[in-house]
């Protein structure tokens, strides 16, 4: 039994960093649980194989770094869309939501930034969501009566800005 799981530990490894499979799609593929394969990925790291390293290793080595850059603004993407879909459905006050794009644009922002050297499309990608995060101080500070009406606006031509800038 102990070979058997050491030989789908190695399998989980290979597909982390050579087909580049989320933790998820890993565990769905061996009938394992998430936090299984999240505790071989740390076990791994402390035993000095840092499995994200050696992803991020092999992706340059064979794609080079604008691959890298390109997947984690994409990563970064679905995450951003995950909470712009929050801040769509949710039940959040026009305050609770301004304040959430703000942040999502702050970090997007920020992402943007660190990987300004790699790749410039999200170099521009990063300075037309501070041009957005500027208006929303902007109109919280100045003209809080159109919150409403600015985030209604501002919600779809940030996914369309995303899109312009990532494909």
């Amino acid at each position: 039994m102990a070979r058997n799981n050491e030989d789908l530990r190695r399998k989980a490894r290979s597909d982390y960093v050579f087909r580049r499979f989320t933790q998820a799609t890993i565990a769905a593929a061996y009938g394992l649980s998430e936090a299984t394969v999240g505790r071989w990925k740390k076990a791994a790291k402390d035993d000095g194989d840092d499995w994200d390293k050696a992803r991020t290793a092999h992706v340059i080595a064979g794609e080079g770094v604008e691959a890298v850059v390109s997947t984690v603004v994409e990563d970064f993407m679905i995450q951003t869309q995950a909470i712009m879909d929050e801040i769509r459905d949710g039940e959040h006050t026009t305050q609770e939501k301004v304040a959430m794009l703000v942040s999502v644009s702050d970090a997007m922002t920020k992402m943007a930034a660190s990987a300004k050297r790699f790749a410039p499309k999200v170099s521009e990608l990063g300075v037309a969501q501070d041009v957005m995060t500027k208006l929303l101080d902007f109109v919280r500070q100045e003209f809080p009566h159109h919150a409403a009406a600015v985030l209604e606006i501002i919600e779809p031509f940030g996914e369309r800005l995303s899109e312009m800038y990532t494909t």
